[in-house]
Formats: structure tokens, sequence, C-alpha cells
């Protein structure tokens, strides 16, 4: 991987099911360290772009760029090493705690015995160590999210893709976990892109905020920007504003604009 390129970068993507786009010439970044967020309702396109990112899906035009290498289908199983998809619904295998949380490493060519340390400080660090010797049937729906998460940490991915990670979850085990994975995506310095239906979620783990309606990547930029302007009336109302009135630009000055009521 070049050290300067994007870590994911797609440019212009669409992707298509019968005659509906599910995606319309996306185009984004994510650089090295970084946190993206994508917030978007139900049907926004969130899933099938972190499908394509992961090089699960081919888009129907545009590319795919992982560290700055263009996917291809000769390729793409090579780049799918550099990245790791923790889905919205988590999928353990039927074994135990600690082989889930080790399977990516196993995958990986990690012989067991180091494969099952590195998952074990992982467990940890999600605190769920305490499980290690449990199968997974009976594990609540935070410890199960929990252990996924594990997997997708433990390989230590240069790029790492959620796809909703506190879908299902009760408010006191999304309220226990959303400053966990804050502080571990920080800590690891972790190259991020999550996928979220859910403001708090989005500002409290990303550094740069996109809005994605109708497969169309209708703004990104830093949080804080994303909250100050928000750059259509359907990306406002999913940035929280309240109270949008029906105006008619006038005039624009270099420090004022003016606008009619409608």
């Amino acid at each position: 991987m070049s050290d300067t390129a994007p870590v994911l970068a797609l440019d212009r993507v669409t992707v298509r099911h019968r005659d509906r786009a599910l995606l319309a010439g996306v185009s984004l970044e994510a650089m090295a360290g970084e946190t993206v967020a994508l917030l978007g309702p139900n049907g926004a396109g969130k899933t099938t772009l972190l499908h394509v990112a992961a090089l699960l899906r081919r888009p129907d035009s545009g590319i795919v760029r992982i560290g700055g290498t263009v996917a291809t289908p000769g390729n793409e199983r090579r780049l799918r090493r550099s990245v790791a998809l923790a889905a919205q619904q988590p999928l353990l295998f039927t074994t135990g705690v600690l082989a889930n949380a080790a399977a990516g490493l196993r995958f990986a060519g990690i012989a067991r015995p180091e494969a099952e340390r590195r998952a074990l400080a992982w467990l940890e660090r999600f605190g769920v160590a305490h499980l290690v010797e449990r199968g997974v049937h009976g594990l609540s729906g935070g410890e199960t999210q929990r252990v996924a998460l594990t997997r997708a940490f433990a390989v230590a991915p240069p790029l790492l893709l959620l796809d909703e990670p506190f879908a299902g979850l009760d408010a006191p085990s999304r309220d226990a976990l959303l400053p966990l994975l804050s502080d571990l995506l920080r800590e690891r310095g972790a190259t991020t892109l999550l996928v979220t239906h859910d403001l708090d979620e989005a500002v409290a783990l990303a550094d740069r905020l996109g809005v994605l309606v109708g497969g169309q990547l209708v703004q990104l930029g830093p949080v804080a920007a994303a909250l100050a302007r928000p750059a259509t009336a359907a990306a406002a109302r999913l940035l929280g504003v309240e109270n949008l009135l029906p105006c008619r630009l006038r005039r624009v000055a270099t420090d004022t604009v003016e606008v009619a009521l409608e």
C-alpha cells in the first residue's frame, strides 16, 4: 500500500438492480487513520456501498481502489485481505467464542496458538474474555456483537468496515459499547468506514460525516461542518434540523444572504 494514497477510494461507483440504481455515481475517500460515517435511511444504499468497498460486489461502473490499487477480478481476492467487514447481523460460526474470535486470523494462515492468543487479547479489550469457554448459542445481542467486532479487530486490517454496529442492541448495551468502540478506533488508528441510520452514533465515532440518500452521496465533510451546513433538505432532516422553511434566494453579498420566505 502507498503511504499517501487513500486507504479506500470509490470513484463514480454505480450499482444497479434491475431498473433501480442502488448507488448512483458515488465517490468518496477514506484516509489512513480516519473514521468516515455514512448516515442514511433504510434503503439508501449503505450496505451495498460497504459490500462494494469490501470487494464482495462489483459495481456496474466506476472504480474501487484499496490502498491506491485499482480492484480488478484478478487481484480482488488478494486485496480483500486488507479489509475486515463486521456485518449488520453478526454471523458467528457454530463453534466456541474463542474460535469465532480467532477465525479471521486462522483464515489468514496464522497458527492456532498465536491466533487464539491475539483473539483473547481482543476479547479482553471488548470485555467478553469471560465467555472464552462458551459456545455462541445463548449469547446476548450485546455479547454477540462484541465477539463479531473482536473477530474484525483481531486481524488488524488496514480498512475496517462496520455495518450498523449497534443494530438490534438494547439501550444499555448500545450505551456501553458506543464509547468503547470510539476509544478503540482512535487508539488503534484504524481507517474505518461505518454506515448507520443513527446520528448520535455517527457523531460519536466519525471524523467525517456523509449523507447517503437514494443511492447518492449528497454530502461529505467534517462532522461539525456537515451539522452546521446541510447540503440538501433531505440531508438536513437526517442531520437533525427540525425547522425547514421554504424560501427564495434574493441576493448574495460578501457576508450576508437575503432570502424571501414563501
